[in-house]
């Protein structure tokens, strides 16, 4: 609130030692009354130091859930298209053969065994790749599954075998 001159000069003779401690050298503010401007070099490093402990902590826990996510994820996809290739199968009689692969899930296939009632597509998108990158590995008939097929995902590392994250996913 800004005082007139004349109140200002009033309030200055009712109370002059109040004025005197209040203010600095020709009227300004003495210098722990200003505020502070920024922090002081102990205050940057305890933060940074806070903020590195925390990053050690949390870092390898968010690290482990993208491999987690990912191992789910192949595991989801492998899960679709068991259906795909089951509903597949109800209609052609046969799984596609590994010559004719997964694609003959998106377009109807050459080849033998021909596709006798073919009703797809019977995946809505394409054919998408593992989540590391690498197509998924299909075999029809399968080495495991001899009556039906093989259908793996070979994990990180893109060979067979592994363990963790590089684990084979099958499905």
């Amino acid at each position: 609130m800004l005082l007139s001159t004349e109140q200002g000069a009033r309030s200055r003779e009712q109370f002059p030692e109040a004025l005197r401690l209040a203010t600095g050298p020709e009227g300004t503010a003495p210098c722990s009354l200003l505020p502070r401007r920024g922090f002081t070099l102990i205050e940057l490093l305890v933060v940074i130091a806070v903020i590195a402990i925390l990053a050690g902590l949390v870092g390898p826990m968010v690290f482990r859930s993208v491999g987690d996510a990912k191992t789910s994820a192949a595991k989801a996809q492998l899960e679709l298209f068991g259906l795909a290739l089951d509903q597949y199968r109800l209609d052609n009689d046969y799984y596609p053969s590994t010559a004719q692969g997964l694609e003959a899930l998106r377009s109807e296939p050459t080849g033998e065994p021909a596709s006798r009632n073919w009703r797809g597509p019977y995946l809505r998108k394409p054919v998408p790749l593992d989540p590391w990158g690498r197509a998924y590995v299909y075999r029809s008939p399968g080495e495991t599954n001899p009556h039906g097929y093989d259908l793996v995902s070979w994990g990180r590392d893109g060979k067979s075998g592994g363990e963790g994250e590089d684990a084979d996913i099958s499905g």
